[in-house]
């Protein structure tokens, strides 16, 4: 997951080939809400700032604020994740995502954690 970048909040984005980026969250998150059972994610063509919170996530163990990782706009919503919400669980960083985006500014991306650093952040939680 080299091509990954991770937000506080376990959240990932990833800049696609097209120069649109995928987001979704991460394996820690779906772990710790459990079994999730209903997604609302942002609409689309929303602006979106970082750190807004967008979405929510409905798992047997409580809900997840979604909040945005960057800002931009909203460009397609992964309707497979909101008809069959287990997908997070069964695959966060594949079937599993939530939204796509333009990013007003690409470099932004960089703010946000590596693999690395964000494994870090996860042992640093305990």
């Amino acid at each position: 997951m080299n091509d990954l970048r991770y937000s506080s909040d376990h959240v990932w984005v990833r800049l696609d080939d097209d120069g649109m980026a995928t987001v979704g969250v991460t394996d820690y998150a779906q772990s710790e809400l459990g079994d999730v059972v209903a997604v609302e994610a942002p609409e689309v063509e929303r602006d979106i700032i970082v750190n807004e919170e967008i979405g929510m996530l409905e798992a047997d163990d409580g809900n997840f604020e979604l909040k945005a990782p960057t800002s931009g706009s909203v460009v397609e919503v992964n309707e497979a994740v909101l008809e069959k919400p287990e997908l997070i669980n069964e695959s966060p960083f594949d079937d599993g995502w939530i939204f796509r985006m333009n990013v007003d500014d690409e470099e932004a991306l960089d703010e946000l954690m590596d693999e690395e650093d964000y494994a870090d952040y996860l042992d640093s939680l305990g």
